[in-house]
C-alpha cells in the first residue's frame, strides 16, 4: 500500500485510513498533534490518490494488505483509527488480529454500510458514467450544508480527490462495503474502542454508531455536533481532542469510561463546538437468519449478489406452503449449483442467461438479469452487443421486445441521482 510516516521514530505507532473517495489528506488537520505523541502511519486505498490501481474486492483484503505493508516496515503492534471503510478495516483488523492492535477509534463508520444493493447500483454507475456523478454529489454526503457554503476552498479539494480516484478501484471498494457485514461479530472485538460520529451525518449517522456501541464490549461514543460524514475534516479540533484522550486513556485500559476533553482554545474551524461524549443506550444487532445448510446457503448469498437483495426479499416474502419447495430449489440448484461453479465468471453467465431468456421468449424475467449483468460488470455497450447478437439467432421481434426492456432497466440503474 501506498503510505507515509510523520512523527518521531521511537514512538508508538498510530495507523490512521481513509474514507471511500478520499486521501490520507483528509487526516491533514489532525497530524500536528498527534504526531507529537505518536508515530502516525497514513496510508491510501487502492487506486486513491495516486496509489497503484489494483483493486480489493473485500475488506480483509485490504486489512490483509496493510498488515503486509505494516510487517514490511516493522510495525507489529499499533493503534487504529479509520473513517468510514477504513474503520471497517480496523474493525476487521481487531476481529481476525487482535493481538496487533492495541486501541481502535471508528470515525463515521457501521457493522454493515447501507444496503449491498445500494453500493452495487454504486458501482454500475460509476462503471457506466464514470466517477463525475460520484463527485459532484460527494459534498452533499461528506459536509453540513453550512459548512459547504462557507468552506468553497474545502469542497472544491474533496471533489477532486474522488475524480482522481481509480474507477474500478472504487467499484472495487463498493463491493467491498456491499459484502461487509459484522453485526453479529462485535461482541468479539475485545480491545478499547472508541466509536466517533458527526452528528448529521446522514451516511453512517448516529444509529449505526449506537449499534456499534451496543455490540462492542465497553466501547464508548462520542458524537460530534456540527459535522457530518468527514468529521474530521469539518471539526478537526472536536476529533483531533476526542483522538487524542481516547489512545493516550485507551491503549491499556479496556474498562475505563473514555472522558471528553475540554482543551483551552480546541475550537474547530468552522462552527465552534465542545464534543458531546455519550454513552449509547443498549440495542440488540438486527438478527441474521440462521442458514439451511450446504448448498441453500452459498446459493443465497450468490442469488443476493447477482439479482440483489431488493429482488430476492420480494420473491421471499411473497412466498408461502404452495411455492417454498419451489424458492428452495431454485436457491440450492440455479444459484447454488450453477451459478456457483468456477467454470464461467459472472459475466459470462448473465451472458448466456440474456441470450437465452430472449431465445425462449420469457421476457418477464429479462428485466431482473439485465440489472443482474450491470451488477456482474456487464456495460450497457456489451449488453446491447447481447442483444444484437440474438436479433441474428433468436430473430428480430424477440430482439426488439428485448431492446425495449433493456433499454428502460438500463436507463433506470445507470442515471445518477439527481
Amino acid at each position: 500500500m501506498q503510505y507515509r510516516f510523520d512523527g518521531p521514530e521511537d514512538a508508538p505507532v498510530l495507523v490512521i485510513g481513509p474514507s471511500l473517495g478520499t486521501t490520507w489528506h483528509m487526516w491533514d488537520r489532525q497530524i500536528p498533534e498527534l504526531s507529537q505523541h505518536w508515530r502516525i502511519f497514513r496510508y491510501d486505498l487502492p487506486g486513491h490518490g495516486g496509489a497503484p490501481a489494483h483493486p480489493a474486492v473485500a475488506v480483509s483484503d485490504l486489512a490483509d494488505r496493510l498488515l503486509a505493508t505494516l510487517d514490511s516496515v516493522g510495525v507489529h503492534r499499533f493503534g487504529y483509527a479509520g473513517c468510514s471503510i477504513g474503520g471497517a478495516v480496523g474493525a476487521d483488523l481487531a476481529l481476525r488480529h487482535p493481538h496487533r492492535v492495541a486501541s481502535l477509534a471508528l470515525v463515521a463508520a457501521s457493522p454493515r454500510f447501507g444496503t449491498a444493493d445500494e453500493f452495487r447500483q454504486r458501482g454500475v454507475i460509476v462503471r457506466t458514467n464514470g466517477l463525475e456523478p460520484i463527485a459532484r454529489t460527494s459534498p452533499e454526503r461528506w459536509f453540513t450544508p453550512g459548512f459547504a457554503a462557507a468552506q468553497p476552498a474545502i469542497v472544491e479539494w474533496a471533489v477532486q480527490m474522488v475524480r482522481t480516484t481509480d474507477p474500478g478501484c472504487y467499484i472495487a471498494a463498493c463491493e467491498a462495503l456491499a459484502a461487509f457485514d459484522i453485526r453479529t461479530e462485535l461482541p468479539r472485538i475485545g480491545v478499547p474502542t472508541l466509536v466517533l460520529v458527526g452528528a448529521e451525518d446522514k451516511v453512517t449517522g448516529p444509529a449505526e454508531a449506537r449499534t456499534l456501541v451496543a455490540g462492542i464490549p465497553d466501547a464508548r461514543l462520542a458524537l460530534v455536533p456540527g459535522a457530518s460524514h468527514l468529521a474530521p475534516v469539518e471539526q478537526p479540533g472536536a476529533v483531533t481532542d476526542l483522538l487524542l484522550t481516547h489512545f493516550s486513556t485507551g491503549w491499556q485500559d479496556t474498562l475505563g469510561s473514555i472522558p471528553v476533553p475540554i482543551a483551552p482554545g480546541s475550537t474547530a474551524s468552522f462552527v465552534p463546538v465542545v464534543p458531546v461524549g455519550e454513552i449509547a443506550a443498549a440495542v440488540v444487532p438486527e438478527a441474521i437468519p440462521a442458514g439451511r445448510g450446504d448448498r441453500y446457503d452459498s446459493g443465497m448469498k450468490v442469488r443476493r449478489e447477482v439479482l440483489g437483495n431488493a429482488h430476492v426479499d420480494a420473491a421471499t416474502a411473497a412466498s408461502d406452503d404452495f411455492t417454498d419447495d419451489f424458492q428452495e430449489l431454485v436457491t440450492r440448484y440455479a444459484w447454488g449449483e450453477i451459478w456457483s461453479r468456477e467454470g464461467l465468471d459472472r459475466r459470462t453467465r448473465s451472458c448466456v442467461t440474456l441470450t437465452a431468456v430472449v431465445s425462449s421468449g420469457h421476457l418477464g424475467s429479462l428485466a431482473q438479469h439485465v440489472r443482474a449483468a450491470l451488477r456482474n460488470g456487464l456495460t450497457p455497450t456489451e449488453i446491447k452487443e447481447v442483444l444484437l447478437q440474438t436479433a441474428v439467432y433468436c430473430g428480430i421481434p424477440a430482439a426488439s421486445a428485448a431492446f425495449g426492456i433493456a433499454q428502460s432497466v438500463i436507463q433506470e440503474e445507470t442515471t445518477p441521482p439527481a
